[in-house]
C-alpha cells in the first residue's frame, strides 16, 4: 500500500475561524493556560510498568515521579530522593526522600511506597531484574528513609533507578505497587507534577491532565527528566488524531499546540506556516525494530529467523516509515544504536538480499508454515514497517498473514504466548529510544531471558552469561568485549532485527517555549509566551 495515498488533500488545510466571535475573557485565559497535544498513538494501557509501549511511558512521566532521573549527559541525579549513602563497601545503600512529597490523593510519599514500587518494577524490567538478583533485602528505616542490603556490590544501582524512556521505575502508592506485576493497574494516583483526570479519559479520543498543586519541584534547572519539574500549564489535553491531515490542519489553525510526530510527507506543509516550528528534541533518535516470536512455530526454529534477517533491506523500511530525507535516518545493522559505545556494524549478518533469504529457507526445509504479522493501522512510524516485512516475506516464499488493527490491539495481542491458531502472533514491529538500547543492562533486545523477558521470549543461557560477565567486568576494555560478543550473539540468533535508526522533527506553535531535549515529550517547563 502507498502510504502517501493517505495524504491526498492534506495540503488543502482548513483556513481557520478568523471571523468567529471572540471568546469570553475567562475562556481565553483558560485556553492560554491549556496545552493541546497530539500524541504519537492512542493511550490504551495506563500502567507504565506493565507495558513498554512508549505512549504509556510518556503518560507515566506526567503522572509519576522517580527517585532518580538522568540529566542531559545521561548521569543519574536525585529526583524524589534527597540523597543517598553507600555503606559497608557497597553492600548497603541508604536513601532519604525529600521533604513535602505527596501523592495526588494528598497522602505523603513514604519509604514503603518506594520499596513496593521498586519491587514491582524489578519484576518487569531487564535492568530491574539484574538489580533484584543483587539485593538481599529492601528495608524501610522510617517514613523518609530506606535501604537496600546487597548480596554483592551493584555499582549501577542509581543508573537502574534513573533508567529513562521505557519501563521507568515510577513511584506509586504502596497499595497500587503491591499489585502483581503481570496485572495492569488502572487507578492513576501518582506522585508527579500532573494528575490524571479519570473522568475525562476517553481511549481513542482524549486524555486530560491537570496541574497538581501539591507537587514540590526541585530547585535545580530542568534537564530532561531531572531537575525542576515545574508545571507551567494548568491543564494539558491529549487529543488522539489518527488522521495526519487532520492533525496538520489542527496545528496550523492553532486548534492544537503540539504534534508529537508529524508524518514526513506533511513536514513541508508545516514549514510554510510561520506560526509553526519544527525541531529535533530527541537528538539520539530512535531504533526501528522487528521482533519475532521464538516460542511458537515457525520462529522457534532459529534457521527461519535467520532467513527473515537476511531479507531485511533497511533502506526500504526507513523510506516507507520516515520518508526520503536521508539526513533524518541511517542504516544501523546492530542492536546497539549508532553513537553508543558498543555499536559495531554487521553487514555480513544483514546483507539485505532476498535471494539469500530464499536460499536460507530452502536449506532450512521450510514447509509453508503460516506466520502472522500483527501491525497497527493508526501509527505512521510503525505501520509501514509491517507492510514492508509482509511484502518482503511473501517475495521470498513465506506464507504470511498481515493482521492489521489499531495499536492498542497490537500491544494487547503481543502479550499472548499462544499459537497463532489461538490468537498468538509471529512478528510485530515497534520503535524505541536509542538511549534505552545502549547497554546490556538497559536493553531488552539482547537479553536471553526466555519467558521472563521481553515479548518474543528469546532464551539464551550464553546471552545471560555474557550479561553477567559485562556487569562484573574489571575494566572498560573487558566490559566492551562482553558487550560486543552479546550484541553479535543476539543478532546472529535473531532475538530482534534492527530496521534502521531515525530522528523526528516534532512540531509546535511558535508561542510555546521551554521545550527540553530528550526522547520523551516532557510536559514541564513549557509556557505560552
Amino acid at each position: 500500500m502507498d502510504r502517501r495515498s493517505l495524504l491526498r488533500g492534506g495540503a488543502a488545510l482548513a483556513a481557520g475561524a478568523a471571523g468567529a466571535p471572540s471568546a469570553p475573557a475567562v475562556g481565553q485565559d483558560m485556553r492560554a493556560r491549556t496545552m493541546r497535544f497530539v500524541p504519537q498513538a492512542n493511550l490504551t494501557s495506563l500502567d507504565p510498568v506493565w507495558t513498554t509501549a512508549t505512549v504509556t511511558s510518556n503518560h507515566g512521566y506526567y503522572v509519576f515521579d522517580t527517585l532518580y532521573a538522568t540529566d542531559a549527559s545521561n548521569r543519574p541525579r536525585p529526583q524524589m530522593a534527597e540523597g543517598h549513602e553507600v555503606l559497608d563497601d557497597g553492600l548497603r545503600w541508604r536513601f532519604r526522600l525529600r521533604q513535602g512529597l505527596r501523592f495526588h490523593d494528598n497522602e505523603p510519599v513514604r519509604a514503603a511506597d518506594c520499596i513496593a514500587s521498586i519491587r514491582r518494577w524489578c519484576v518487569r524490567d531487564p535492568f530491574g531484574q539484574l538489580l533484584a538478583r543483587a539485593v538481599a533485602e529492601w528495608r524501610a528505616l522510617d517514613d523518609r528513609s530506606f535501604e537496600a542490603r546487597l548480596h554483592r556490590p551493584f555499582p549501577l544501582i542509581l543508573d537502574a533507578l534513573a533508567k529513562p524512556d521505557a519501563s521507568v521505575c515510577f513511584i506509586m502508592p504502596e497499595r497500587l505497587a503491591s499489585t502483581e506485576a503481570t496485572r495492569a493497574i488502572t487507578e492513576m494516583t501518582g506522585s508527579g507534577p500532573y494528575r490524571f483526570v479519570a473522568g475525562e479519559y476517553n481511549s481513542g479520543s482524549r486524555v486530560v491532565y491537570e496541574k497538581f498543586d501539591g507537587y514540590v519541584p526541585r530547585e535545580e534547572a530542568p534537564e530532561r527528566a531531572s531537575g525542576a519539574k515545574r508545571a507551567l500549564m494548568q491543564r494539558i489535553e491529549w487529543l488522539v488524531i489518527p488522521d495526519a491531515s487532520t492533525a496538520a490542519a489542527a496545528l496550523t489553525n492553532g486548534e492544537v499546540d503540539w504534534w508529537e510526530r508529524p508524518l514526513s510527507d506533511l513536514r513541508p506543509v508545516l514549514a510554510r506556516n510561520r506560526e509553526v516550528r519544527q525541531e529535533i528534541l530527541d537528538v539520539e533518535g530512535r531504533m526501528a525494530l522487528m521482533r519475532l516470536n521464538c516460542l511458537q512455530p515457525p520462529f522457534d526454529d532459529v534457521r527461519l529467523r535467520r532467513a527473515v534477517r537476511l531479507s531485511v533491506i533497511q533502506e526500504n523500511y526507513m523510506r516507507a516509515a520516515q520518508g526520503d530525507d536521508t539526513a533524518l535516518w541511517s542504516e544501523t545493522r546492530s542492536l546497539y544504536p549508532r553513537r553508543t559505545p558498543y555499536f559495531r556494524d554487521n553487514p555480513d549478518l544483514m546483507p539485505g538480499s532476498l535471494d539469500a533469504a530464499r536460499a536460507a529457507l530452502r536449506d532450512a526445509g521450510y514447509t509453508n508454515g503460516k506466520l502472522v504479522i500483527i501491525n497497527p493501522t493508526d501509527f505512521p512510524d510503525i505501520g509501514p514497517l509491517g507492510q514492508v516485512t509482509n511484502d518482503a516475506l511473501r517475495r521470498v516464499g513465506m506464507n504470511v498473514e498481515l493482521a492489521e488493527s489499531d495499536w492498542g490491539t497490537v500491544i494487547q495481542r503481543r502479550n499472548s504466548r499462544e499459537p497463532i491458531e489461538r490468537g498468538g502472533w509471529s512478528i510485530f514491529h515497534t520503535t524505541g529510544s536509542s538511549n534505552t538500547y545502549g547497554s546490556p543492562a538497559m536493553s531488552p533486545l539482547i537479553r536471553g531471558q526466555g519467558e521472563a523477558g521481553w515479548f518474543g521470549w528469546w532464551k539464551s543461557e550464553r546471552a545471560e552469561a555474557l550479561t553477567a560477565e559485562w556487569m562484573e567486568a574489571p575494566d572498560d576494555a573487558a566490559r566492551a568485549r562482553s558487550a560486543e560478543a552479546l550484541g553479535r550473539l543476539a543478532l546472529d540468533e535473531v532475538a530482534t532485527i534492527p530496521l534502521g535508526q531515525f530522528t523526528i522533527r516534532t512540531a509546535f506553535r511558535r508561542n510555546l517555549t521551554g521545550f527540553l531535549e530528550g526522547s520523551t515529550p516532557y510536559p514541564w517547563n513549557i509556557r505560552r509566551s
